[in-house]
């Protein structure tokens, strides 16, 4: 419980990086400042979250007499999964000052990359700890031979710019959810489940993250899905999501694309819950120039021809209403719904309960 509530008390998280780079440690609240979730950067290279600028600062911090050997830019972040870079030396105990000395103590300021900024993409931070030894690695040298526990920096981050009263209260009810590239949910952290009611199972079940969109907000957030992974970042979105008790709950959201080795590997979705009120207020505003039509949440996709099941068409007249049913007949008895991929947006409308809207 000590372990848990201590890093929430801390205004900042702590992280542990061993001599070559490697985050081996970070406590959960990266999160609640990064945007990043602990388990997405344990054990990757710490020089993929720092700004290009501040990595030879950070690299000098590893080394107990803040002079490494020279790497090439850009070597840590590739060769950090394979173990000791040419960046990291390897050190008997009896080399390095004893483990209380003046000289491991490290403070310094590092931009570490946030997907939670609006602005520039980084937010500053200060780092205070020291160098200590990390043991139970169990590395060995070329030839074999066990290596003796090396140094690793220990420290805690904390925000360079203090945070506002009220980015602290609006920090409490943000939540976020972390999608493969097609939006289809992966994981949702505590304050989304309380929002939604949903289980991280629950929400990795229903296929493609679409089915818990509004019909109306379908084509919207669509749109801004494809900005997305054109540029990097959706921008404020705000739509309708469904909760588990099937209510529609106003979110304000920003999605980024998070990159592994220069590729965009997940999409990571920061949300804000609105009161009915200030979302009506966003529809309101929102561009009217989209090819569809709605009124009490059905909706004609595209010009499509196809019909929603379960809905009630109010943009056909009865007589093709006819019409559809006996080309349904005729096609013996195999109604077009079959044919829609269960991927498309109009799959994901079908796929939704009437009774939720």
């Amino acid at each position: 419980l000590l372990a848990f509530s201590l890093p929430q008390a801390l205004n900042g998280f702590v992280l542990v990086v061993t001599s070559e780079g490697l985050i081996f440690y970070c406590s959960h609240t990266i999160q609640d400042y990064l945007g990043f979730h602990q388990t997405d950067v344990m054990h990757q290279s710490v020089f993929q979250l720092i700004h290009p600028e501040d990595q030879q600062e950070f690299r000098q911090n590893l080394h107990w007499a803040l002079s490494p050997p020279h790497a090439p830019e850009g070597e840590p972040c590739s060769q950090g999964k394979r173990g000791l870079g040419s960046s990291a030396v390897t050190y008997k105990p009896d080399q390095l000052p004893p483990e209380n000395s003046a000289f491991l103590e490290r403070s310094f300021v590092c931009r570490f990359r946030c997907l939670l900024d609006n602005s520039s993409g980084f937010l500053a931070f200060n780092l205070h700890g020291r160098l200590k030894f990390l043991y139970g690695q169990n590395k060995r040298s070329k030839d074999g031979s066990p290596l003796p526990p090396q140094l690793a920096l220990f420290a805690i981050s904390t925000p360079l710019q203090p945070p506002s009263i009220l980015e602290i209260r609006t920090k409490n009810i943000i939540f976020r959810t972390k999608h493969k590239l097609d939006f289809t949910p992966l994981a949702c952290d505590a304050k989304g489940k309380i929002v939604l009611g949903y289980t991280e199972a629950e929400l990795r079940m229903c296929g493609t993250g679409y089915q818990f969109i509004h019909a109306a907000d379908m084509l919207y957030c669509a749109e801004n899905h494809v900005r997305m992974m054109k540029t990097g970042e959706s921008g404020l979105t705000v739509f309708r999501l469904l909760t588990k008790d099937n209510r529609w709950k106003w979110v304000q959201a920003n999605a980024r694309l998070v990159y592994k080795n220069g590729k965009p590997e997940y999409i990571i979705a920061t949300q804000r819950p609105l009161v009915d009120e200030e979302g009506g207020e966003h529809l309101r505003k929102r561009s009217v120039h989209l090819p569809f039509t709605f009124a009490t949440g059905e909706g004609l996709l595209y010009q499509t021809t196809h019909t929603l099941q379960g809905f009630p068409d109010s943009f056909q007249s009865k007589e093709k209403k006819s019409k559809s049913k006996k080309t349904c007949h005729s096609n013996g008895g195999h109604s077009q719904k079959d044919n829609i991929d269960p991927n498309s947006l109009l799959g994901a409308i079908t796929r939704q309960d009437e009774a939720m809207y």
